[in-house]
């Protein structure tokens, strides 16, 4: 990627690959399997980690997404493409967006995600299969310098907070 990574319009590989070092290629549901031996694989967030979610009805090649920031156990920030419309397509990068983990027991693997569509946390809740940690450095653009932290937790813990509506 030849512009800046937040200037990036494009699916969500090869965004997550560029943002976080890890070279990985093929659908994103993939990913996880493909780090099996080559990459430390877990279900903790930490900076910099790509989230693998599982393929499903709604994500057919699954999605990944580079963890900007770690908030608290349940919530994070991710940095991601291809996720939510901007001025009406698909593609786009978005910035320190909330992830919250809905999971029973806590293990991160199912979760709802900020949708930018309807502003607020989304009704939708996807499986995981975990994080793929890389070796290097992310890129230094994955997080803004003022998250929003309490509008990520507001949304996160308050039913309805952020709006209503699905994806």
């Amino acid at each position: 990627m030849a512009a800046p990574l937040l200037d990036y319009v494009g699916q969500c590989v090869p965004f997550a690959r560029e943002a976080s070092g890890i070279q990985i290629y093929g659908d994103a549901w993939t990913w996880w399997d493909q780090a099996d031996g080559r990459y430390r694989r877990g279900h903790a967030p930490h900076e910099g980690a790509v989230i693998v979610f599982a393929r499903s009805g709604r994500l057919p090649l699954g999605h990944v997404a580079v963890v900007s920031r770690v908030v608290e156990d349940r919530v994070v920030m991710l940095t991601h493409a291809n996720w939510s419309r901007q001025n009406g397509a698909r593609g786009h990068t978005e910035q320190d967006v909330t992830l919250f983990d809905v999971s029973r027991d806590n293990d991160w693997s199912e979760v709802r995600v900020w949708f930018r569509d309807n502003n607020g946390l989304g009704t939708t809740t996807y499986a995981v299969r975990g994080f793929v940690y890389g070796d290097g450095r992310p890129a230094r653009e994955l997080t803004s310098r003022n998250p929003d932290y309490v509008g990520a937790l507001i949304d996160a813990y308050v039913p309805g907070a952020g709006g209503r509506g699905s994806r």
